[in-house]
């Protein structure tokens, strides 16, 4: 059972990498009616997710699609002319309502502020707006930040390491306080380029830091106190800043709305604190109800608990150390 256990989390760790992450499409107008489009959609391997775009009538392609593979994802990019330009016209994303994924839409017009929307699988189309108000983009990013934790493996991970370290005490409250206020402080640090780390081995050192909560498990359980038990925020401070980077990448591919940088900024790190929260208040009724109801099962799980955390992480660490080696 538990070695079927570690196969599944491999197993939906290669899914959401490859198809829950969302495709992207960046429209930028260089001239009237005139726009560079990029087009990044997930793969696996070197076949990409079978997605494309549905431009309005009266565009027409005049130049070359060129592909290229980066990361995980495949990058097409082609230049085409829209007679009436896009604004207030429909985009689609042809077969997008089949595929586990959303898309990003980012409008970088000739003129007036940078527009991003999401464009869901349940409803492949969007209008592009004249103008996108604050609200709109606040509840955009709230919604980004809420999926992008729910659906970050290694970032709950870490939240569930520091309960069982701490348990639901006070000491939990202020480890989890200064962990959110450390990574706040690099997400946004990050996504307005005052600093800036590759994400491929900022994600090798999240898993590390995985790696080290289940060692300070394993060690409260033979009695001895190690270094988070000691000074949890101390701690959890220096590891949120690590954690920090990893949201900003993911930002960095949504990108930020010129005229609204703060206001998008500020609802998705929002968005990411109650998808946090929620983890949280879900994982303490589960962990309640277990030691109330099953405890010689909970006992028994819960020395296998740290080590089967440990080979997870080890096994993403070296994988994300292998790709730093192999040049991403």
């Amino acid at each position: 059972m538990f070695c079927a256990l570690v196969y599944l989390l491999f197993c939906t760790q290669q899914a959401w990498t490859h198809e829950v992450r969302p495709a992207f499409l960046e429209i930028q107008e260089i001239e009237t009616e005139v726009y560079d489009i990029l087009w990044k959609t997930p793969a696996q391997g070197n076949m990409r997710l079978d997605l494309n775009v549905v431009l309005p009538s009266g565009c027409e392609n005049i130049g070359q699609i060129r592909s290229v593979k980066i990361n995980a994802a495949i990058e097409q990019k082609w230049r085409s002319q829209c007679i009436g330009g896009l604004e207030g016209k429909t985009i689609g994303i042809e077969n997008l309502r089949a595929s586990l994924t959303d898309t990003i839409l980012r409008y970088i017009p000739l003129n007036g502020t940078v527009k991003t929307i999401r464009i869901l699988g349940s409803n492949p189309i969007a209008e592009i707006p004249t103008k996108q108000s604050r609200w709109a983009i606040a509840d955009t990013y709230t919604r980004f930040g809420i999926e992008h934790i729910l659906s970050g493996i290694d970032h709950l991970l870490f939240i569930f390491c520091l309960i069982l370290l701490l348990d639901f005490r006070k000491r939990l409250f202020w480890a989890i306080t200064a962990f959110t206020l450390a990574h706040s402080i690099t997400l946004a640090l990050t996504a307005l380029d005052l600093v800036r780390l590759p994400s491929v081995p900022v994600e090798a050192l999240i898993a590390l830091s995985i790696m080290y909560l289940a060692k300070e498990i394993l060690h409260k359980r033979q009695g001895k106190t190690g270094t988070i038990t000691r000074w949890p925020w101390i701690a959890t401070f220096g590891f949120g800043l690590l954690h920090g980077f990893g949201f900003a990448s993911a930002l960095r591919d949504i990108g930020l709305p010129d005229g609204a940088i703060s206001t998008a900024l500020l609802f998705f790190n929002l968005g990411v604190e109650l998808g946090q929260l929620v983890f949280v208040l879900c994982l303490f009724g589960a962990l309640s109800f277990w030691r109330r109801y099953a405890q010689i099962h909970f006992i028994r799980y819960a020395i296998c608990v740290p080590y089967f955390i440990g080979i997870v992480a080890s096994y993403w660490f070296i994988e994300r150390t292998l790709a730093i080696f192999s040049g991403y």
